[in-house]
């Protein structure tokens, strides 16, 4: 009966895409990653970041490469919610039901000025 001794190898974690911050309206750096988490589920982290503080900043999964134009980011995003800080590590789940095979950019987009404090590219090998 080996099919009942065998064990499940622990998934864990995967980076499947990642790329550093390019500014837009305001120096930005650090890296941004997508990852799958066990389970199939996805999340985005942010390593070392560090932009500046604005209002109304927003993270936002976006099917546009980091290098199209600055304003065609504020279009068929997918937003993540608030910037959790303008510095430091962060994490972002990703909603059940987003399709992250269509994801090629992170966007830190401020809601209020329309305007893209930065990007990076997440595109999947």
């Amino acid at each position: 009966m080996p099919a009942e001794t065998t064990k499940e190898i622990a998934e864990t974690p995967k980076e499947v895409a990642a790329g550093q911050w390019r500014s837009l309206e305001h120096a930005t750096t650090g890296k941004a990653s997508l990852i799958r988490l066990p389970g199939g589920a996805h999340s985005v982290q942010f390593a070392s970041l560090d932009t500046s503080d604005g209002p109304d900043l927003y993270v936002y999964l976006s099917p546009h490469p980091s290098s199209s134009t600055e304003k065609t980011f504020g279009q068929g995003f997918t937003s993540l919610g608030k910037l959790k800080g303008n510095r430091g590590d962060q994490v972002y789940e990703i909603p059940s039901g987003v399709d992250v095979s269509g994801i090629r950019s992170v966007v830190i987009w401020c809601q209020r000025f329309s305007a893209g404090f930065a990007v990076a590219p997440l595109e999947q090998a």
